[in-house]
């Protein structure tokens, strides 16, 4: 019986299979654990571990639908035999890994990037002492992985169209542009320099001067039309380092917040993808609208004390706002606490009910 069910799911259906998956389970407590019955040992209701019966085929449709990863100690043939009616899309299929019965190989099947199966792969390998094996090329050549560039700081591609042919440009060593105009610099997770085929560039302008074959471009702005051929062959990327300080009357509607951001970043040029929080101060922590901005785009929210919001120097410090809430500013001040930027892209602009700054993350390309 499984108490509670997790992110990943361990399976072994032999002798040795079972016995090195409760030695995997034991270090890896994150996953669940089933094997079959015949197997049992006594200390499988203390140990929250899962059985089943007849054929393992039996169960894993349902086991491959209710997990984020799966982790076979079954045969590689088998496993590929079994999950072949169920794949159905790399963006949703669970990453499926293959460990062989003696516990000396760790394969990374199915998923491997946007799945997580080949850094799944690399985790069980160094818990059991085994061989890591991984297939996809990028990571073998030690080069850009097109599909996950950026996901573990929250970027988003705006269309995976081109992911193949940008993929394939990377590492066939064609010519390839990274165009970085914000963002997160640590990117490059290998030791060894770029590889040669790869050039970092500033600006989309500088790039399409070298006619590369492929691009890769982050950005936090809006496209120009003399700008949108570079992603004929290209991803565009979105960091997250847009900052909206924002203050509201209370009791303003998430609509008309709402409205006032998509009318502000469109003036600005800016992409909703690229925002990363909403600043204010701490006495509208309840406020109902920008919760519920909050919930719908799933952004940070940062809420600052009148004390912490006048140690920052502001353009237009104002009485008014002082008499009801112990603050010079809102907006200005909490856009520039959290983006720790000198210069905002908007200082300060009253709509209706709602007043907004923006800023982008300091220490970012370009920016700070």
């Amino acid at each position: 019986m499984i108490n509670e069910k997790k992110d990943y799911c361990i399976i072994a259906i032999t002798k040795h299979g079972v016995q090195l998956a409760r030695d995997l389970h034991e270090k890896w407590p994150e996953a669940n654990l089933f094997y079959m019955s015949k197997f049992e040992q006594g200390d499988e209701k203390e140990r929250s571990i899962g059985m089943f019966s007849g054929s393992v085929r039996l169960q894993l449709p349902t086991l491959f639908e209710s997990y984020k990863g799966l982790v076979l100690i079954v045969s590689l043939g088998a496993v590929v035999r079994m999950i072949a009616p169920l794949l159905k899309d790399k963006k949703t299929d669970p990453a499926i890994v293959v460990i062989d019965d003696k516990g000396e190989n760790v394969i990374s099947v199915l998923s491997g990037h946007l799945g997580g199966a080949n850094q799944l792969t690399e985790k069980i390998a160094k818990m059991i002492h085994a061989r890591p094996i991984i297939t996809t090329a990028s990571d073998v050549g030690q080069t850009i992985a097109v599909d996950i560039f950026g996901r573990e700081f929250g970027w988003q591609y705006e269309s995976d169209e081109k992911l193949t042919p940008v993929s394939a440009a990377v590492v066939n060593e064609e010519k390839v542009a990274v165009v970085q105009e914000s963002g997160e610099l640590n990117w490059w997770k290998y030791s060894k320099p770029l590889p040669s085929n790869i050039k970092v560039y500033d600006s989309i302008k500088l790039a399409k001067r070298d006619n590369p074959n492929a691009a890769l471009v982050i950005t936090h702005r809006l496209l120009t039309d003399e700008e949108k051929d570079i992603l004929d062959n290209g991803i565009l990327y979105r960091p997250k380092v847009i900052v909206l300080g924002m203050g509201c009357n209370r009791g303003t509607s998430a609509d008309e917040i709402d409205g006032v951001i998509h009318e502000t970043l469109a003036e600005l040029q800016f992409s909703l993808k690229s925002v990363k929080a909403i600043c204010t101060i701490d006495l509208k922590k309840d406020e109902q609208g920008f919760l519920d901005i909050i919930n719908k785009y799933g952004w940070d929210f940062i809420t600052y004390t009148p004390e912490e919001l006048n140690q920052v120097a502001i353009s237009d410090p104002s009485d008014t706002v002082y008499k009801y809430t112990g603050a010079y500013g809102v907006s200005e001040p909490a856009a520039l606490l959290y983006s720790k930027t000198k210069k905002l892209e908007l200082v300060k602009k009253k709509s209706g009910n709602v007043t907004i700054s923006v800023g982008i993350l300091a220490n970012e390309k370009g920016r700070g």
